[in-house]
């Protein structure tokens, strides 16, 4: 992933952005297949305890042929996107100091490269169904639970899917929230996307949380 020298995008804790982004988000793999690209769309757990790095586990559709490919090549990457929105240079200070402002766009984004293992086992496939229940279940006001369901359905729907599990080699991170700009483009950078749509406000409030410092404080 592409980082300027400034290195003001880095991330510094790239495991715990990963973590965040997981629980809301799913990534996409990708990976080589002998007929080119693979990718598919899926939630995943973030487990940190396994590894140097962690591990991400999921699962796809038996009918999907990408676990196949998986098997013949395990090299893969995982791609998270947090929320990103456009930046006029409208909300720069800048642009009525000099004009000399161009748009941009702000954005979280985590990369994980590993190598993959595929999982048939009926339980531990079980287990990866309710992991993913909870983690995206347990913040609504009723939850469902795979309990909910009659067993013998559950078990036919896990017969339907294949487990994937990815041993993380290296996380690539990447925060480009306005850190490279002045006091006062930051705060109308701030000020724009609040009165803006859901992702924009969104990502107003990485920026805050990016740079540990609320609307008002000054750079270190």
């Amino acid at each position: 992933m592409y980082q300027p020298a400034h290195g003001k995008f880095t991330v510094d804790d790239p495991l715990a952005l990963l973590s965040q982004l997981a629980q809301t988000q799913a990534g996409t793999l990708v990976s080589l297949s002998d007929d080119g690209y693979l990718t598919t769309m899926l939630p995943l757990i973030v487990d940190p305890t396994q590894g140097e790095w962690g591990t991400l586990r999921g699962h796809v559709a038996r009918a999907n042929p990408h676990w196949r490919a998986l098997e013949q090549q395990a090299s893969a990457i995982v791609i998270f996107h947090g929320p990103d929105a456009y930046v006029s240079p409208s909300l720069y200070e800048e642009k009525r100091r000099t004009g000399k402002v161009v748009p941009t766009w702000n954005y979280s984004m985590v990369v994980v490269h590993g190598t993959v293992s595929v999982h048939h086992e009926h339980d531990w496939l079980l287990a990866n169904v309710g992991a993913l229940v909870t983690q995206h279940e347990s913040q609504r006001q009723q939850p469902w639970f795979v309990a909910d369901a009659p067993a013998d359905y559950i078990d036919m729907q896990a017969k339907a899917i294949v487990g994937v599990e990815l041993t993380i080699e290296r996380i690539d991170a990447k925060q480009k929230l306005t850190q490279n700009r002045s006091v006062a483009d930051f705060e109308g950078t701030i000020a724009g996307l609040i009165a803006g749509e859901p992702r924009e406000r969104a990502v107003a409030g990485d920026m805050e949380r990016a740079t540990k410092r609320p609307r008002g404080a000054p750079h270190s």
